[in-house]
């Protein structure tokens, strides 16, 4: 299969290239489209056929459910068969962005989707070109992130590409994401509600607008799962990975042995972390941002391991520890 790729702008996409993509999509095509998190790679969410075009794709297992986007809050409604008032509060605050609510699901929506549950997820991304993809196509679209499964999630084109090239019909090239992570989910058929994956929507800001929320993630014990990001290894690069305090020791250890390590770091030392290490910034969000297009970038370097020192402790730092607790995996 030969995928096309349209450059267009990320602010400002070309109206005829977003049809363009739109038109295969109303088709049944698998076309790959830049969010504020990851790319995502989307198929018509009502048509069982393109959506099953995105398991093959991705070599998703089918208990693994799939998020489905929208384009307004009551394209959203339309999709749930229950709109309780958590729901209403955070879409008001949070939508366009990244949370995604899970709702119990009305029935138009294909047992495929949700990996034959009883809830959806859903959310409305803040991404210019996904919004007009999804405007122009007239369609919610379940998209995962563009990547084969289990892998490390594409924060640029060419890392779609790079699993996929031969697999999707069109990919939206708009240049790198910004916000780096995948979108918070947090069930909100539970009281409290429970938060099943933290991400870029931290649960200081979620609180301060519906209260406590249960904090403990669990994996996905139950099959199917209420929502994707619970399988116990995903998110991960090819190359081995682990998570080290005092990292610069454990790496220097590594290097003795005669392997070629990858260093990924936060902390500067004044001397910078090598020509196989990269040095990512103190704070959590531009952490986040740049993290998986770092490990993009060691996995291709023929490493026999990768490195990461420890993020600091703290709510902020949950969705980078979630992350690198599964890459470890």
């Amino acid at each position: 299969m030969h995928c096309d790729v349209l450059r267009v702008d990320p602010f400002h996409p070309d109206p005829d290239l977003i049809v363009r993509a739109a038109r295969n999509l109303q088709a049944g095509g698998l076309v790959a489209f830049p969010t504020e998190t990851v790319y995502g790679l989307g198929a018509n969410a009502l048509a069982e056929d393109a959506v099953a075009r995105i398991f093959a794709a991705k070599g998703r297992p089918a208990t693994n459910p799939l998020i489905v986007h929208v384009a307004s809050i009551a394209d959203a409604q339309a999709l749930s068969a229950d709109w309780p008032d958590s729901a209403e509060c955070l879409a008001a605050r949070f939508w366009p962005g990244p949370l995604t609510l899970v709702l119990p699901k009305a029935s138009c929506v294909p047992d495929l989707v949700t990996a034959g549950g009883p809830t959806v997820a859903l959310r409305m991304p803040a991404h210019p070109v996904a919004l007009a993809l999804l405007r122009a196509s007239g369609l919610p679209l379940a998209a995962p992130s563009a990547n084969r499964a289990t892998e490390l999630s594409p924060t640029a084109a060419e890392h779609v590409l790079r699993g996929l090239a031969e697999r999707i019909d069109l990919l939206l090239d708009a240049g790198p994401t910004t916000g780096g992570l995948e979108s918070t989910v947090l069930d909100v058929t539970t009281d409290p509600p429970r938060l099943l994956r933290p991400g870029l929507a931290t649960l200081a800001a979620l609180e301060a607008v519906i209260g406590s929320i249960e904090r403990t993630t669990r994996e996905a014990s139950a099959q199917p799962a209420r929502s994707p990001g619970q399988m116990r290894r995903h998110y991960a690069p090819r190359t081995a990975l682990e998570v080290a305090s005092h990292s610069r020791r454990r790496v220097e250890e590594l290097r003795q042995q005669g392997l070629r390590i990858g260093w990924l770091t936060h902390l500067d030392t004044g001397d910078g972390p090598g020509d196989l290490g990269i040095l990512l910034p103190a704070d959590p969000v531009s952490y986040s941002a740049q993290l998986y297009a770092a490990l993009h970038r060691l996995d291709d370097a023929g490493l026999d391991r990768i490195v990461v020192e420890r993020p600091p402790a703290g709510d902020d730092w949950l969705a980078v520890h979630d992350r690198l607790r599964r890459a470890a995996e």
